[in-house]
């Protein structure tokens, strides 16, 4: 019974199409709202022109509530939009469910709070937070850790680390000082306890890697925190304004580690048995590999040496995968995604591919499918990684944009299939480096694959959508609430922004062999990206679950 109730029911009057339909995630490439500043505009985009010159099109919202956030003032992110475009609905998302439960009291209230709080006070031992400091909202944010503390404080802890991991991608580029300070002022400010900032570092060189891209930054981040070793200094404050006098320009993100210690030159805050841990992220891409570090038991199969592995009580925010039960605890419950396109699609027995490079596979995957791991059907679904270069992105801006047309090609012209979804990096990944003319080649390389995957779907007889998860290559200034760029007053050039951007994305349809079944003239204004799954079950020749949100075309 519960099989048939997720298979999609026909429509009668979709006269079908040869080929498959295939959906394009441009990740990062948004519809950017002023001119300088916007990487896509500045590229030669010719493909891409030529889809919205000649295709209809609408503007789709990726930021905000749109996407489960808990304002229209928060970006989105890969996470939350590729849960959108997966599921069909707007569920509330990692930062609004730590909110609240911080609000009402439950995530103090819970077993797991109240268990790592009570080991550190029958102990005498230690608390510790890792996690990104900013209000960035997107995998963190600083309010959710000073409540924390805060009640920690209430419940008796004595002793507390925090471990911070600077942002710079999600905020300012340079910031950090309008975070670390204000929290080392904050964490001096609680009377009779001991308090302190004990390491840090850049998320994109320490602690925050993902989908096993390159754990040498795991093990930089374990012996910064956990054994204490790396360059030392008195606060890290003065260790960010030492690595800004040194490194003139060096990106918050990109900071190397730094050990706070004592007066003796004794690391202030290494975490010992018997010690209890939170990774305080709530987003669970950047967060799954340094709980593998603290979860894995001494002498299991790790990809580094963590030398020392001290028995702790360790949870993370949030359940970052709900298959894997991983972590073992966590203090607020993840968002519960059912229904997804992907089980709608396989019920039905829609054949399907997903595919990537390292950096987005797990988002075409993983966070596609509602947080799921795994695949809803083995028999109809492939899905294909392609591995990402390990080098800083500006080096390599096409990344693997051209590998992974050429293995979306063979699997058009292979006829096996029915749906393609697949990411091109570019945007986001170059985006977040905030080098322009890195971006420019980015958007550029990628446009190349959009013709070769046009000049495909028209052989095959297929139809084309082009979206995005959410902005960032649109808007890579900083601009002051006038419009005008801010500027870098050391280089005298624009100040780089390397956030996502609060801009619309595209919903382009590109439907070669259009037999009038729906209204090709004008797609529906005012939608957000969740609307994809409707539109590609319509497009399919099915009709979309009645609880789904709107399709973007309207069946005639």
């Amino acid at each position: 019974m519960a099989d048939t109730m997720h298979v999609l029911e026909k429509n009668p009057n979709w006269k079908g199409r040869r080929g498959p339909v295939v959906l394009v995630i441009m990740d990062g490439v948004g519809y950017g709202k002023y001119e300088e500043g916007d990487a896509v505009k500045a590229s030669r985009m010719k493909y891409l022109d030529w889809f919205t010159a000649n295709c209809p099109h609408t503007k789709l919202k990726a930021h905000g509530t749109a996407v489960g956030l808990p304002s229209d003032d928060d970006m989105g992110n890969s996470e939350v939009g590729h849960n959108a475009m997966g599921c069909g609905r707007v569920f509330a998302q990692g930062a609004k469910l730590v909110g609240e439960s911080i609000a009402n009291g439950s995530m103090f209230a819970a077993d797991t709070w109240k268990k790592l709080v009570k080991n550190v006070n029958d102990k005498g031992s230690t608390l510790h937070f890792i996690g990104l400091v900013s209000d960035g909202n997107v995998h963190s944010h600083i309010d959710h850790l000073k409540a924390m503390i805060t009640q920690a404080n209430k419940d008796g802890v004595k002793k507390l680390r925090v471990h911070a991991l600077l942002d710079g991608r999600d905020v300012d580029p340079t910031s950090a000082l309008n975070y670390i300070t204000p929290l080392e002022d904050f964490l001096a400010g609680f009377a009779g306890v001991d308090y302190k900032i004990a390491s840090g570092g850049g998320r994109m060189y320490m602690t925050m890697d993902r989908y096993n891209a390159d754990w040498s930054m795991v093990e930089r981040g374990w012996k910064a925190h956990v054994l204490g070793e790396g360059r030392k200094f008195e606060s890290a404050t003065k260790a960010i304004e030492t690595y800004r006098a040194e490194i003139p320009g060096v990106l918050d993100q990109d900071m190397h580690e730094f050990v706070i210690a004592d007066a003796s030159g004794k690391p202030v805050g290494t975490i010992e048995d018997g010690d209890s841990v939170i990774y305080f992220n709530f987003r669970g891409d950047r967060a799954l590999e340094m709980t593998r570090a603290f979860e894995t038991p001494a002498g299991g199969d790790l990809p580094f040496d963590r030398i020392r592995v001290p028995a702790v009580e360790y949870a993370g925010m949030m359940e970052y995968d709900g298959d894997a039960h991983v972590p073992a605890q966590y203090l607020v419950n993840p968002p519960s995604i059912d229904r997804t396109m992907g089980e709608y699609l396989t019920k039905t027995g829609v054949k399907l591919l997903a595919i990537s490079e390292t950096q987005k596979y797990g988002h075409v995957t993983y966070f596609f499918n509602g947080n799921k791991q795994g695949k809803f059907d083995e028999k109809l679904e492939d899905y294909i990684e392609v591995p990402s270069d390990v080098v800083p992105f500006e080096q390599r801006p096409w990344m693997k944009c051209a590998e992974i047309t050429d293995k979306v090609i063979e699997a058009i012209k292979s006829g096996k299939y029915d749906h393609i979804r697949l990411n091109y990096p570019n945007g986001d990944m170059v985006g977040h480096t905030g080098v322009f003319n890195a971006v420019v080649c980015s958007m550029e390389g990628m446009d190349l694959q959009l013709g070769r995957l046009k000049a495909a779907i028209e052989e095959a007889g297929g139809i084309l959508c082009l979206t995005a998860d959410h902005g960032n290559s649109d808007d890579m200034y900083e601009h002051a609430k006038d419009g005008s760029v801010k500027m870098d007053k050391a280089s005298g050039e624009p100040k780089a922004k390397t956030s996502h951007s609060l801009n619309p994305v595209p919903g382009i349809i590109y439907d070669p062999e259009y037999k009038g079944e729906y209204d090709n003239t004008k797609l529906n204004d005012g939608l957000g990206i969740s609307s994809w799954p409707s539109t590609l079950m319509n497009l399919m020749g099915y009709i979309p679950p009645a609880d789904y949100d709107k399709s973007i075309i309207n069946m005639k």
